[in-house]
């Protein structure tokens, strides 16, 4: 190509530039034109438009370093980009602030402003949140794909006791890694099933003995299912403990400390039944016992380990801290003012039951929660009409939060379904791919991927996104440009 004195370049003065502020440039992005002016563009002179305004006079090898095609004719600039999204990048030129329209992946978007080189600063706060929660879910993909790999992996330089506490961690923790794991996974909720049942059942008087003293105790069959119960929760969780790669996370982990408190009490009865009666009267030990037996219903929250809805439902509450904190207040407040009315009006009843205000904050909790037991209630005419007032600001009170927390846990459920669909996407991905003999480089982008999303920039570079909002490519090191077709729709 020829460069200087090209008649297919726009004329140029004796510096060697046109006049940039007076200058027009068409853009064609995805076949949707623009026109834009030197004033606009050059208010912000490190993107890539306004780039464009003083390339020219750098010939072709300048031109084509900023765009896909030029036309000098038409003094137009063609870019293999996604139109919608630069539609509203454009806006910084006019407007000084950037928002995403809905339907536009925010990492998809993300990498436009990239490539037009406007800076993130520019994104309204309200679009960073999407993209900071997308950001998240892939950071969430990366590292159940690693967890996979982590498993499937095989360290040849591990020793012989390392390799063998990573098979009963997978065998205990992950049941979907083989047949045998699910047998293990069904044993164990069968075994607190089983254990619950016991529980309950020892507490009916046709069903239990009594001993030499008199006293009625659980019948010793279930006491043996008891015993062999907690036989298995403890081999179990020993077996977890030795096998666990960071032992001070295990046991201050929630559901390991519920494991210990469904099995501590056992063995501590056990202790104060055969020693404890040399150091206190027996009646002490027993009373001791009794309380300690209560707190078997600890392990009924052991099916939270098994049970992903549970999960849910205790990842929900955790988010929902705002909308239950907003409906105690409503009913803290409702249950303060209608208490109080209550014992003022009722005063004139010669046979009233409402003797104090701290008494009617009873009446008024079993009233705004529709529970209405009947043990307290209302005498006169006033105080009817007070409780139907409360009752009907109850209804209200409860009813409005719920839908938040309902919301909250919709969202998480779909979310982790979305993210399970998705590092298993990225799996069958890795394997086609290595089947063409570039796993190695997939493996290391992973950890590369791990390593950023814990110290690097806000957003791994070596991420190829895919044609989803969701799914991520961690397939290969080579570099791909993405085309407007590719974008998230």
């Amino acid at each position: 190509y020829k460069m200087a004195g090209d008649s297919r370049f726009p004329d140029v003065d004796a510096d060697g530039s046109e006049k940039s502020e007076e200058m027009e440039i068409v853009v064609n992005v995805g076949g949707v034109r623009q026109v834009f002016y030197g004033d606009n563009l050059n208010q912000y002179p490190e993107t890539r438009l306004a780039e464009l305004v003083n390339c020219l006079s750098g010939g072709y090898d300048s031109i084509f370093s900023l765009c896909d095609d030029y036309d000098p004719g038409k003094r137009e600039f063609y870019f293999d980009r996604d139109p919608d999204a630069f539609k509203c990048i454009i806006d910084v030129y006019y407007f000084g602030e950037i928002h995403m329209k809905k339907g536009i992946c925010p990492i998809c978007f993300k990498n436009e402003m990239e490539f037009w080189k406007v800076d993130l600063q520019f994104l309204d706060d309200c679009c960073k949140a999407h993209l900071s929660e997308k950001k998240e879910e892939l950071e969430e993909i990366a590292r159940r794909v690693q967890l996979i790999l982590d498993d499937l992996g095989v360290d040849a330089s591990e020793s012989h006791w390392k390799k063998c506490q990573k098979c009963i961690w997978k065998f205990l923790e992950k049941p979907e890694s083989s047949y045998p794991a699910r047998v293990i996974a069904v044993l164990s909720f069968l075994f607190i099933l089983i254990s619950s049942v016991v529980m309950c059942v020892g507490t009916i008087p046709d069903l239990q003995v009594v001993d030499a003293e008199g006293n009625r105790m659980e019948h010793p069959t279930l006491d043996s299912i008891e015993t062999a119960c907690i036989g298995w929760f403890t081999v179990e969780y020993v077996l977890r403990l030795i096998s666990s790669p960071n032992k001070l996370h295990f046991a201050l982990s929630f559901m390991n400390i519920v494991d210990v408190l469904a099995i501590l009490p056992f063995y501590v009865s056990l202790t104060l039944t055969h020693l404890g009666a040399k150091l206190m009267e027996l009646s002490n030990v027993q009373q001791a016992v009794q309380a300690l037996r209560i707190m078997r219903i600890a392990r009924i929250f052991k099916l939270a380990r098994h049970s992903s809805g549970l999960q849910t439902l205790t990842y929900a509450l955790k988010r929902s801290f705002k909308e239950l904190g907003l409906l105690l207040m409503y009913l803290a407040v409702g249950i303060f003012v209608f208490s109080a009315l209550g014992y003022t009006m009722e005063q004139s009843h010669p046979e009233t039951l409402f003797k104090s205000i701290p008494q009617s904050f009873w009446w008024a909790i079993i009233t705004m929660t529709t529970v209405g037991y009947g043990d307290i209630y209302p005498k006169t005419t006033l105080g009817k009409l007070n409780a139907a007032i409360s009752f009907l600001c109850g209804v209200i009170a409860i009813a409005l939060p719920i839908h938040p927390i309902i919301n909250n846990f919709v969202r998480y459920y779909n979310k982790q379904r979305v993210l399970e669909t998705a590092a298993k996407h990225e799996l069958e991905l890795m394997e086609l791919n290595s089947a063409e003999g570039k796993a190695a480089g997939s493996r290391s982008e992973l950890e590369d991927l791990s390593r950023e999303s814990k110290e690097g920039p806000f957003y791994s570079s070596r991420i190829k996104v895919s044609h989803s909002d969701t799914f991520i490519h961690l397939l290969s090191e080579e570099k791909h440009h993405r085309t407007r077709l590719q974008s998230c729709k």
